[in-house]
């Protein structure tokens, strides 16, 4: 018997495997679910519905895709780390954390600027940097995609 990701073979007489099911359903089966409850990991299709009208993946790379929105650089900063997450997660790159030339040539923003903002980023946990061949590299962490997204819902709400 498989439910989830867990596997129980069951073997016996009839009321043998009938007390070691119930016991499996009863034990196990809630347990998962309550673990599920609060544990949180964001899919592509979670990232592309959260984030579809600010953010889009093209032949040039994952870019922020903001319109008419003001955004501050700390929001397009984490909006071009997700789109970099959903480029990653849909097979398109290799990567999703990005240095701060990437960054730069993706958005436009100073170097400095850039700089000074994954560092406010990092200490808040929004961002981890991740040490690689080409150095430090930055990706945006679930706690930030969760705040991001909540940041982004009350700032363009729309108002009644």
């Amino acid at each position: 018997m498989t439910y989830g990701d867990t596997k129980v073979d069951l073997s016996g007489s009839p009321e043998v495997v009938m007390r070691s099911l119930h016991e499996f359903i009863s034990k196990v089966i809630p347990n998962m679910d309550l673990a599920r409850t609060i544990s949180v990991n964001y899919s592509l299709n979670d990232l592309i519905q959260s984030f579809k009208e600010y953010v889009r993946v093209t032949p040039e790379g994952p870019r922020v895709w903001t319109q008419d929105k003001k955004l501050s650089d700390r929001d397009v900063i984490l909006l071009q780390l997700v789109a970099s997450r959903i480029s990653n997660l849909s097979g398109s790159s290799g990567s999703d954390a990005m240095g701060v030339s990437e960054i730069e040539g993706a958005t436009g923003l100073y170097p400095k600027t850039i700089s000074s903002r994954l560092s406010e980023l990092t200490k808040s946990a929004n961002v981890e940097r991740v040490d690689s061949d080409q150095g430090g590299k930055y990706r945006i962490t679930t706690v930030g995609v969760s705040r991001l997204g909540e940041q982004l819902a009350k700032k363009f709400r729309a108002v009644p």
